[in-house]
Protein backbone atom coordinates (compact mmCIF):
# COMPACT_ATOMS: atom_id res chain seq x y z
CA UNK A 1 0.00 0.00 0.00
CA UNK A 2 1.41 3.43 -0.97
CA UNK A 3 2.45 5.86 1.76
CA UNK A 4 3.48 9.48 1.64
CA UNK A 5 7.13 10.46 1.47
CA UNK A 6 9.26 12.25 4.03
CA UNK A 7 9.54 15.11 1.54
CA UNK A 8 5.76 15.52 1.42
CA UNK A 9 5.55 15.53 5.21
CA UNK A 10 8.29 18.16 5.40
CA UNK A 11 6.41 20.33 2.88
CA UNK A 12 3.22 20.10 4.95
CA UNK A 13 5.07 21.03 8.15
CA UNK A 14 6.64 24.05 6.44
CA UNK A 15 3.31 25.10 4.98
CA UNK A 16 1.60 24.88 8.36
CA UNK A 17 4.38 26.94 9.94
CA UNK A 18 4.28 29.63 7.26
CA UNK A 19 0.46 29.94 7.08
CA UNK A 20 0.09 32.07 10.27
CA UNK A 21 2.69 34.51 8.94
CA UNK A 22 0.90 34.81 5.59
CA UNK A 23 -2.34 35.22 7.50
CA UNK A 24 -1.07 38.55 8.79
CA UNK A 25 -1.64 39.89 5.26
CA UNK A 26 -4.84 37.98 4.44
CA UNK A 27 -7.88 37.94 6.76
CA UNK A 28 -9.33 35.00 4.84
CA UNK A 29 -6.17 32.92 5.25
CA UNK A 30 -5.91 33.95 8.90
CA UNK A 31 -9.46 32.70 9.56
CA UNK A 32 -8.77 29.39 7.81
CA UNK A 33 -5.47 28.88 9.64
CA UNK A 34 -7.00 29.45 13.06
CA UNK A 35 -9.98 27.23 12.31
CA UNK A 36 -7.88 24.37 10.94
CA UNK A 37 -5.69 24.34 14.04
CA UNK A 38 -8.63 23.36 16.26
CA UNK A 39 -10.76 21.49 13.73
CA UNK A 40 -9.42 18.05 14.61
CA UNK A 41 -10.28 18.47 18.28
CA UNK A 42 -13.84 19.50 17.44
CA UNK A 43 -14.34 16.51 15.18
CA UNK A 44 -12.91 14.20 17.85
CA UNK A 45 -15.36 15.67 20.37
CA UNK A 46 -18.26 15.02 18.00
CA UNK A 47 -17.12 11.45 17.49
CA UNK A 48 -16.83 10.91 21.22
CA UNK A 49 -20.44 11.85 21.91
CA UNK A 50 -22.30 11.27 18.66
CA UNK A 51 -20.54 8.64 16.56
CA UNK A 52 -22.80 5.58 16.41
CA UNK A 53 -20.61 2.51 15.70
CA UNK A 54 -23.67 0.55 14.58
CA UNK A 55 -24.09 2.92 11.62
CA UNK A 56 -21.62 3.30 8.74
CA UNK A 57 -20.07 6.75 8.38
CA UNK A 58 -19.21 8.48 5.12
CA UNK A 59 -16.75 11.37 5.27
CA UNK A 60 -17.03 13.96 2.47
CA UNK A 61 -14.35 16.57 1.85
CA UNK A 62 -14.76 19.53 -0.51
CA UNK A 63 -12.36 22.46 -0.57
CA UNK A 64 -14.65 25.44 -1.10
CA UNK A 65 -18.11 26.54 -2.19
CA UNK A 66 -18.02 25.30 -5.79
CA UNK A 67 -16.93 21.82 -4.79
CA UNK A 68 -19.35 21.96 -1.87
CA UNK A 69 -22.29 22.52 -4.20
CA UNK A 70 -21.26 19.43 -6.15
CA UNK A 71 -21.04 17.54 -2.86
CA UNK A 72 -24.46 18.81 -1.79
CA UNK A 73 -26.13 17.47 -4.91
CA UNK A 74 -24.60 14.02 -4.40
CA UNK A 75 -25.12 14.06 -0.64
CA UNK A 76 -28.83 14.77 -0.82
CA UNK A 77 -29.36 11.78 -3.09
CA UNK A 78 -27.04 9.52 -1.13
CA UNK A 79 -28.86 10.31 2.13
CA UNK A 80 -32.12 9.24 0.51
CA UNK A 81 -30.52 5.96 -0.55
CA UNK A 82 -28.74 5.43 2.77
CA UNK A 83 -30.61 7.21 5.58
CA UNK A 84 -28.92 4.98 8.15
CA UNK A 85 -25.46 6.38 7.38
CA UNK A 86 -23.84 9.11 9.39
CA UNK A 87 -22.19 11.79 7.29
CA UNK A 88 -19.24 14.04 8.12
CA UNK A 89 -18.25 16.98 5.94
CA UNK A 90 -15.00 18.92 5.93
CA UNK A 91 -13.90 21.92 3.91
CA UNK A 92 -10.88 24.16 3.47
CA UNK A 93 -12.12 27.67 2.71
CA UNK A 94 -13.88 30.08 5.12
CA UNK A 95 -16.31 30.92 2.31
CA UNK A 96 -17.67 27.37 2.59
CA UNK A 97 -18.84 27.76 6.20
CA UNK A 98 -22.40 28.90 5.40
CA UNK A 99 -22.82 26.07 2.92
CA UNK A 100 -21.42 23.50 5.36
CA UNK A 101 -23.91 24.64 7.99
CA UNK A 102 -26.89 23.80 5.78
CA UNK A 103 -25.73 20.47 4.35
CA UNK A 104 -27.57 17.27 5.34
CA UNK A 105 -24.67 16.00 7.47
CA UNK A 106 -24.17 15.04 11.11
CA UNK A 107 -20.95 17.02 11.58
CA UNK A 108 -19.16 19.69 9.56
CA UNK A 109 -15.87 21.49 10.15
CA UNK A 110 -12.60 22.57 8.59
CA UNK A 111 -10.17 19.89 7.46
CA UNK A 112 -7.25 19.71 9.90
CA UNK A 113 -3.67 19.84 8.65
CA UNK A 114 -2.50 16.71 6.85
CA UNK A 115 -0.27 15.48 9.69
CA UNK A 116 0.05 11.71 10.32
CA UNK A 117 -0.86 11.87 14.00
CA UNK A 118 -3.93 14.06 13.43
CA UNK A 119 -5.09 11.88 10.57
CA UNK A 120 -4.71 8.66 12.58
CA UNK A 121 -6.70 10.01 15.52
CA UNK A 122 -9.53 11.16 13.29
CA UNK A 123 -9.72 7.93 11.33
CA UNK A 124 -9.77 5.91 14.54
CA UNK A 125 -12.52 8.07 16.03
CA UNK A 126 -14.71 8.48 12.95
CA UNK A 127 -14.16 5.00 11.47
CA UNK A 128 -15.45 6.05 8.04
CA UNK A 129 -16.56 3.32 5.70
CA UNK A 130 -15.87 5.72 2.82
CA UNK A 131 -13.72 8.83 2.53
CA UNK A 132 -15.04 10.89 -0.39
CA UNK A 133 -12.93 13.65 -1.94
CA UNK A 134 -14.89 16.03 -4.17
CA UNK A 135 -13.31 17.27 -7.40
CA UNK A 136 -9.52 17.23 -6.88
CA UNK A 137 -8.75 18.37 -3.32
CA UNK A 138 -7.24 15.07 -2.20
CA UNK A 139 -4.81 15.08 0.73
CA UNK A 140 -2.22 12.29 0.47
CA UNK A 141 -1.67 11.61 4.19
CA UNK A 142 -5.39 11.31 4.82
CA UNK A 143 -5.91 9.25 1.67
CA UNK A 144 -3.11 6.75 2.21
CA UNK A 145 -3.75 6.25 5.91
CA UNK A 146 -7.48 5.85 5.33
CA UNK A 147 -6.77 3.13 2.79
CA UNK A 148 -4.40 1.41 5.23
CA UNK A 149 -7.11 1.44 7.90
CA UNK A 150 -9.61 -0.27 5.60
CA UNK A 151 -11.59 2.80 4.55
CA UNK A 152 -12.62 3.02 0.91
CA UNK A 153 -11.07 6.15 -0.65
CA UNK A 154 -13.30 7.65 -3.32
CA UNK A 155 -13.25 10.66 -5.64
CA UNK A 156 -16.46 12.14 -7.04
CA UNK A 157 -16.95 14.90 -9.61
CA UNK A 158 -13.27 14.32 -10.28
CA UNK A 159 -11.75 16.74 -12.72
CA UNK A 160 -8.19 17.67 -13.63
CA UNK A 161 -7.75 20.70 -15.85
CA UNK A 162 -5.20 20.58 -18.64
CA UNK A 163 -3.11 23.23 -16.93
CA UNK A 164 -3.31 21.81 -13.41
CA UNK A 165 -0.10 22.23 -11.46
CA UNK A 166 -0.69 18.80 -9.96
CA UNK A 167 0.27 17.24 -13.27
CA UNK A 168 3.74 18.78 -13.16
CA UNK A 169 6.84 18.00 -11.14
CA UNK A 170 7.29 18.18 -8.16
CA UNK A 171 3.60 18.26 -7.21
CA UNK A 172 2.80 15.13 -9.20
CA UNK A 173 5.49 13.10 -7.45
CA UNK A 174 4.54 14.36 -3.98
CA UNK A 175 0.81 13.71 -4.46
CA UNK A 176 0.96 10.40 -6.33
CA UNK A 177 0.71 8.11 -3.24
CA UNK A 178 -2.59 9.73 -2.31
CA UNK A 179 -4.10 9.19 -5.73
CA UNK A 180 -2.76 5.65 -5.90
CA UNK A 181 -4.72 4.85 -2.73
CA UNK A 182 -8.04 5.72 -4.44
CA UNK A 183 -10.30 2.69 -4.74
CA UNK A 184 -12.93 4.33 -6.99
CA UNK A 185 -13.00 7.61 -8.90
CA UNK A 186 -15.99 9.13 -10.68
CA UNK A 187 -14.57 11.42 -13.38
CA UNK A 188 -16.70 14.02 -15.12
CA UNK A 189 -15.30 13.25 -18.59
CA UNK A 190 -13.01 10.87 -20.46
CA UNK A 191 -10.34 13.58 -20.64
CA UNK A 192 -10.44 13.96 -16.87
CA UNK A 193 -10.23 10.18 -16.49
CA UNK A 194 -7.05 10.15 -18.54
CA UNK A 195 -5.48 12.89 -16.44
CA UNK A 196 -6.53 11.18 -13.20
CA UNK A 197 -4.61 8.12 -14.34
CA UNK A 198 -1.56 10.32 -14.91
CA UNK A 199 -1.84 11.48 -11.31
CA UNK A 200 -1.75 7.90 -10.07
CA UNK A 201 -5.32 6.60 -9.90
CA UNK A 202 -5.46 3.06 -11.28
CA UNK A 203 -7.30 3.24 -14.66
CA UNK A 204 -9.53 0.25 -13.89
CA UNK A 205 -10.85 2.12 -10.83
CA UNK A 206 -12.07 5.13 -12.82
CA UNK A 207 -15.65 5.57 -14.03
CA UNK A 208 -16.95 8.47 -16.16
CA UNK A 209 -20.22 9.57 -14.54
CA UNK A 210 -20.52 13.25 -15.49
CA UNK A 211 -20.52 16.43 -13.42
CA UNK A 212 -22.96 16.77 -10.47
CA UNK A 213 -22.66 20.55 -10.74
CA UNK A 214 -25.14 20.51 -13.64
CA UNK A 215 -27.79 19.01 -11.37
CA UNK A 216 -26.83 21.43 -8.62
CA UNK A 217 -27.31 24.61 -10.65
CA UNK A 218 -30.60 23.45 -12.15
CA UNK A 219 -31.89 22.68 -8.65
CA UNK A 220 -30.72 26.03 -7.28
CA UNK A 221 -32.42 27.95 -10.08
CA UNK A 222 -35.62 25.92 -9.72
CA UNK A 223 -35.56 26.62 -5.98
CA UNK A 224 -35.67 30.42 -6.35
CA UNK A 225 -39.30 31.53 -5.83
CA UNK A 226 -40.79 33.82 -8.44
CA UNK A 227 -41.56 36.40 -5.75
CA UNK A 228 -37.91 36.62 -4.60
CA UNK A 229 -37.17 40.32 -4.18
CA UNK A 230 -33.71 39.93 -5.74
CA UNK A 231 -35.30 39.02 -9.06
CA UNK A 232 -36.89 42.48 -9.25
CA UNK A 233 -33.53 44.22 -9.29
CA UNK A 234 -33.29 43.86 -13.06
CA UNK A 235 -36.52 45.75 -13.72
CA UNK A 236 -36.65 48.92 -15.78
CA UNK A 237 -34.19 47.96 -18.50
CA UNK A 238 -32.08 45.17 -19.94
CA UNK A 239 -29.62 44.18 -17.20
CA UNK A 240 -26.17 42.64 -17.30
CA UNK A 241 -25.28 40.78 -14.10
CA UNK A 242 -21.52 40.63 -13.58
CA UNK A 243 -20.79 37.96 -10.99
CA UNK A 244 -17.69 37.03 -8.98
CA UNK A 245 -15.66 39.87 -10.44
CA UNK A 246 -12.11 40.93 -9.66
CA UNK A 247 -10.51 44.35 -10.31
CA UNK A 248 -9.28 43.29 -13.78
CA UNK A 249 -12.83 42.28 -14.73
CA UNK A 250 -14.28 45.49 -13.34
CA UNK A 251 -11.96 47.68 -15.37
CA UNK A 252 -13.30 46.16 -18.60
CA UNK A 253 -16.92 46.04 -17.39
CA UNK A 254 -17.15 49.64 -16.22
CA UNK A 255 -15.34 50.99 -19.29
CA UNK A 256 -17.69 49.05 -21.57
CA UNK A 257 -20.74 50.16 -19.57
CA UNK A 258 -19.76 53.81 -19.92
CA UNK A 259 -19.77 53.42 -23.71
CA UNK A 260 -22.94 51.28 -23.80
CA UNK A 261 -24.91 54.00 -22.00
CA UNK A 262 -24.33 56.46 -24.85
CA UNK A 263 -26.50 54.38 -27.17
CA UNK A 264 -28.61 52.54 -24.58
CA UNK A 265 -29.12 54.94 -21.65
CA UNK A 266 -31.56 52.56 -19.92
CA UNK A 267 -29.06 49.69 -19.81
CA UNK A 268 -28.48 48.45 -16.28
CA UNK A 269 -25.56 46.77 -14.53
CA UNK A 270 -25.52 44.65 -11.38
CA UNK A 271 -21.94 44.26 -10.19
CA UNK A 272 -21.19 41.46 -7.72
CA UNK A 273 -17.53 41.45 -6.60
CA UNK A 274 -16.04 38.13 -5.56
CA UNK A 275 -14.61 39.70 -2.41
CA UNK A 276 -16.76 42.72 -1.47
CA UNK A 277 -14.40 44.19 1.11
CA UNK A 278 -14.91 47.86 2.06
CA UNK A 279 -11.70 48.80 0.26
CA UNK A 280 -12.72 46.97 -2.91
CA UNK A 281 -16.17 48.54 -2.94
CA UNK A 282 -14.68 52.01 -2.54
CA UNK A 283 -12.31 51.39 -5.45
CA UNK A 284 -15.25 50.42 -7.67
CA UNK A 285 -17.14 53.57 -6.70
CA UNK A 286 -14.13 55.74 -7.49
CA UNK A 287 -13.61 54.07 -10.86
CA UNK A 288 -17.28 54.54 -11.76
CA UNK A 289 -17.07 58.23 -10.86
CA UNK A 290 -13.94 58.68 -12.98
CA UNK A 291 -15.81 57.25 -15.98
CA UNK A 292 -18.80 59.54 -15.48
CA UNK A 293 -21.13 56.68 -14.58
CA UNK A 294 -24.10 57.04 -12.23
CA UNK A 295 -23.11 56.69 -8.59
CA UNK A 296 -23.31 52.98 -7.69
CA UNK A 297 -26.18 52.12 -5.35
CA UNK A 298 -25.34 49.49 -2.78
CA UNK A 299 -27.75 46.61 -2.39
CA UNK A 300 -28.27 47.34 1.31
CA UNK A 301 -29.93 50.69 0.52
CA UNK A 302 -31.49 50.00 -2.89
CA UNK A 303 -35.24 50.67 -2.90
CA UNK A 304 -35.76 50.40 -6.66
CA UNK A 305 -33.65 48.99 -9.50
CA UNK A 306 -30.87 51.56 -10.04
CA UNK A 307 -28.77 51.96 -13.20
CA UNK A 308 -25.69 50.60 -11.41
CA UNK A 309 -26.18 48.27 -8.43
CA UNK A 310 -23.16 47.31 -6.33
CA UNK A 311 -23.67 44.15 -4.27
CA UNK A 312 -21.85 43.95 -0.96
CA UNK A 313 -23.32 40.61 0.13
CA UNK A 314 -22.10 37.09 -0.62
CA UNK A 315 -24.09 33.92 -1.19
CA UNK A 316 -26.85 35.42 -3.34
CA UNK A 317 -25.31 35.35 -6.80
CA UNK A 318 -27.40 32.38 -7.95
CA UNK A 319 -30.57 34.43 -7.39
CA UNK A 320 -29.13 37.64 -8.80
CA UNK A 321 -28.40 36.03 -12.16
CA UNK A 322 -32.16 35.56 -12.39
CA UNK A 323 -32.55 39.34 -12.41
CA UNK A 324 -30.46 39.62 -15.57
CA UNK A 325 -30.97 39.36 -19.28
CA UNK A 326 -27.27 38.68 -19.92
CA UNK A 327 -24.26 37.83 -17.77
CA UNK A 328 -20.56 38.31 -17.24
CA UNK A 329 -18.57 35.85 -15.12
CA UNK A 330 -15.38 37.00 -13.43
CA UNK A 331 -12.01 35.37 -12.87
CA UNK A 332 -10.99 35.07 -16.49
CA UNK A 333 -8.22 37.65 -16.26
CA UNK A 334 -6.42 36.21 -13.24
CA UNK A 335 -4.56 33.01 -12.53
CA UNK A 336 -7.02 31.74 -9.92
CA UNK A 337 -9.38 30.61 -12.68
CA UNK A 338 -12.74 31.44 -14.18
CA UNK A 339 -15.69 31.19 -11.79
CA UNK A 340 -18.77 29.10 -12.55
CA UNK A 341 -20.46 29.90 -15.85
CA UNK A 342 -23.18 27.32 -15.28
CA UNK A 343 -25.36 29.41 -12.95
CA UNK A 344 -26.11 32.15 -15.49
CA UNK A 345 -26.44 29.51 -18.19
CA UNK A 346 -29.07 27.74 -16.10
CA UNK A 347 -31.03 31.02 -16.08
CA UNK A 348 -30.91 30.98 -19.92
CA UNK A 349 -28.50 33.89 -20.13
CA UNK A 350 -25.75 34.35 -22.72
CA UNK A 351 -22.39 34.73 -20.98
CA UNK A 352 -19.21 36.75 -21.47
CA UNK A 353 -15.93 36.19 -19.61
CA UNK A 354 -12.22 36.96 -19.71
CA UNK A 355 -9.51 35.35 -21.83
CA UNK A 356 -8.17 32.75 -19.38
CA UNK A 357 -11.00 30.26 -19.66
CA UNK A 358 -9.10 27.27 -21.11
CA UNK A 359 -9.12 25.31 -17.84
CA UNK A 360 -12.90 25.51 -17.62
CA UNK A 361 -14.66 22.65 -19.37
CA UNK A 362 -18.00 24.40 -18.86
CA UNK A 363 -16.80 27.55 -20.60
CA UNK A 364 -15.59 25.46 -23.52
CA UNK A 365 -19.00 23.79 -23.83
CA UNK A 366 -20.76 27.16 -23.92
CA UNK A 367 -18.34 28.64 -26.44
CA UNK A 368 -18.68 25.64 -28.75
CA UNK A 369 -22.48 25.99 -28.59
CA UNK A 370 -22.34 29.69 -29.45
CA UNK A 371 -23.79 30.58 -26.04
CA UNK A 372 -20.81 32.52 -24.70
CA UNK A 373 -18.17 35.07 -25.69
CA UNK A 374 -14.54 35.16 -24.53
CA UNK A 375 -12.81 38.54 -24.36
CA UNK A 376 -9.25 39.31 -25.55
CA UNK A 377 -6.37 39.58 -23.09
CA UNK A 378 -5.46 43.27 -23.02
CA UNK A 379 -7.57 45.63 -20.92
CA UNK A 380 -8.53 48.08 -23.68
CA UNK A 381 -9.25 45.35 -26.22
CA UNK A 382 -11.36 43.51 -23.65
CA UNK A 383 -13.39 46.65 -22.90
CA UNK A 384 -13.99 47.23 -26.61
CA UNK A 385 -15.02 43.63 -27.21
CA UNK A 386 -17.38 43.62 -24.22
CA UNK A 387 -18.88 46.92 -25.39
CA UNK A 388 -19.54 45.41 -28.82
CA UNK A 389 -21.00 42.20 -27.36
CA UNK A 390 -23.14 44.10 -24.86
CA UNK A 391 -24.60 46.38 -27.51
CA UNK A 392 -25.19 43.36 -29.74
CA UNK A 393 -27.24 41.72 -27.02
CA UNK A 394 -29.18 44.91 -26.33
CA UNK A 395 -29.93 45.48 -30.01
CA UNK A 396 -31.00 41.94 -30.86
CA UNK A 397 -33.45 40.49 -28.35
CA UNK A 398 -34.18 37.42 -30.46
CA UNK A 399 -30.50 36.62 -30.96
CA UNK A 400 -29.72 37.14 -27.27
CA UNK A 401 -32.59 34.90 -26.20
CA UNK A 402 -31.50 32.22 -28.66
CA UNK A 403 -28.03 32.24 -27.15
CA UNK A 404 -29.59 31.99 -23.70
CA UNK A 405 -31.64 28.97 -24.72
CA UNK A 406 -28.50 27.30 -26.05
CA UNK A 407 -26.80 27.96 -22.71
CA UNK A 408 -29.68 26.37 -20.81
CA UNK A 409 -29.66 23.34 -23.12
CA UNK A 410 -25.98 22.76 -22.36
CA UNK A 411 -26.75 22.63 -18.64
CA UNK A 412 -29.76 20.34 -19.10
CA UNK A 413 -27.73 17.95 -21.26
CA UNK A 414 -25.36 17.34 -18.34
CA UNK A 415 -28.00 16.37 -15.78
CA UNK A 416 -28.07 12.96 -14.09
CA UNK A 417 -24.52 12.75 -12.75
CA UNK A 418 -25.60 13.21 -9.13
CA UNK A 419 -27.90 10.19 -9.29
CA UNK A 420 -25.22 8.05 -10.93
CA UNK A 421 -22.62 9.13 -8.38
CA UNK A 422 -24.90 8.52 -5.39
CA UNK A 423 -25.70 5.07 -6.78
CA UNK A 424 -21.97 4.35 -7.00
CA UNK A 425 -21.50 5.29 -3.33
CA UNK A 426 -24.50 3.17 -2.38
CA UNK A 427 -22.95 0.22 -4.18
CA UNK A 428 -19.62 0.76 -2.42
CA UNK A 429 -21.32 0.85 0.98
CA UNK A 430 -23.09 -2.40 0.14
CA UNK A 431 -19.74 -4.02 -0.59
CA UNK A 432 -18.16 -2.89 2.68
CA UNK A 433 -18.06 -5.36 5.52
CA UNK A 434 -19.37 -3.95 8.82
CA UNK A 435 -16.58 -2.28 10.77
CA UNK A 436 -16.12 -2.83 14.45
CA UNK A 437 -15.70 0.29 16.52
CA UNK A 438 -12.24 0.97 17.90
CA UNK A 439 -13.68 0.34 21.38
CA UNK A 440 -14.92 -3.10 20.34
CA UNK A 441 -11.62 -3.86 18.67
CA UNK A 442 -9.67 -2.98 21.82
CA UNK A 443 -12.01 -4.93 24.11
CA UNK A 444 -12.23 -8.05 21.94
CA UNK A 445 -10.34 -11.09 23.28
CA UNK A 446 -7.02 -11.81 21.61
Amino acid sequence: MATTTSTYRAVVRVGAAVAPVLGLFSPKLRTATQARTEAGDRLLEWARWHRDPSRPTVWFHAASVGEGLQAESVLSRFRRLRPECQAVYTHFSPSAEPLAARLPVDAADYLPYDFPAKVDRLLEALEPALLVFVKLDLWPELSTRAALSGTGVVMVAATVSRGSGRLRWPARELLEPGYRAVSRAAAISTEDATRLARLGVQPERILVLGDPRFDSVIERVAGVPAEDLLLRLGGGGATLVAGSTWPEDEQAILAAYARVRHRFPKARLILVPHEPTPQHLTQIERRAAALGLPEPTRLSVAEAPPPLLLVERVGILAQLYGAGTMAYVGGGFGRAGLHSVLEPAAWSLPVAFGPRWQNSRDASLLLNAGAAVALPLTRHAAARALHSTWEGWLGDDAGRQAQGRQAREIVESGMGASDRTAAMLDDLISQRRPQRSSHEARSAPL
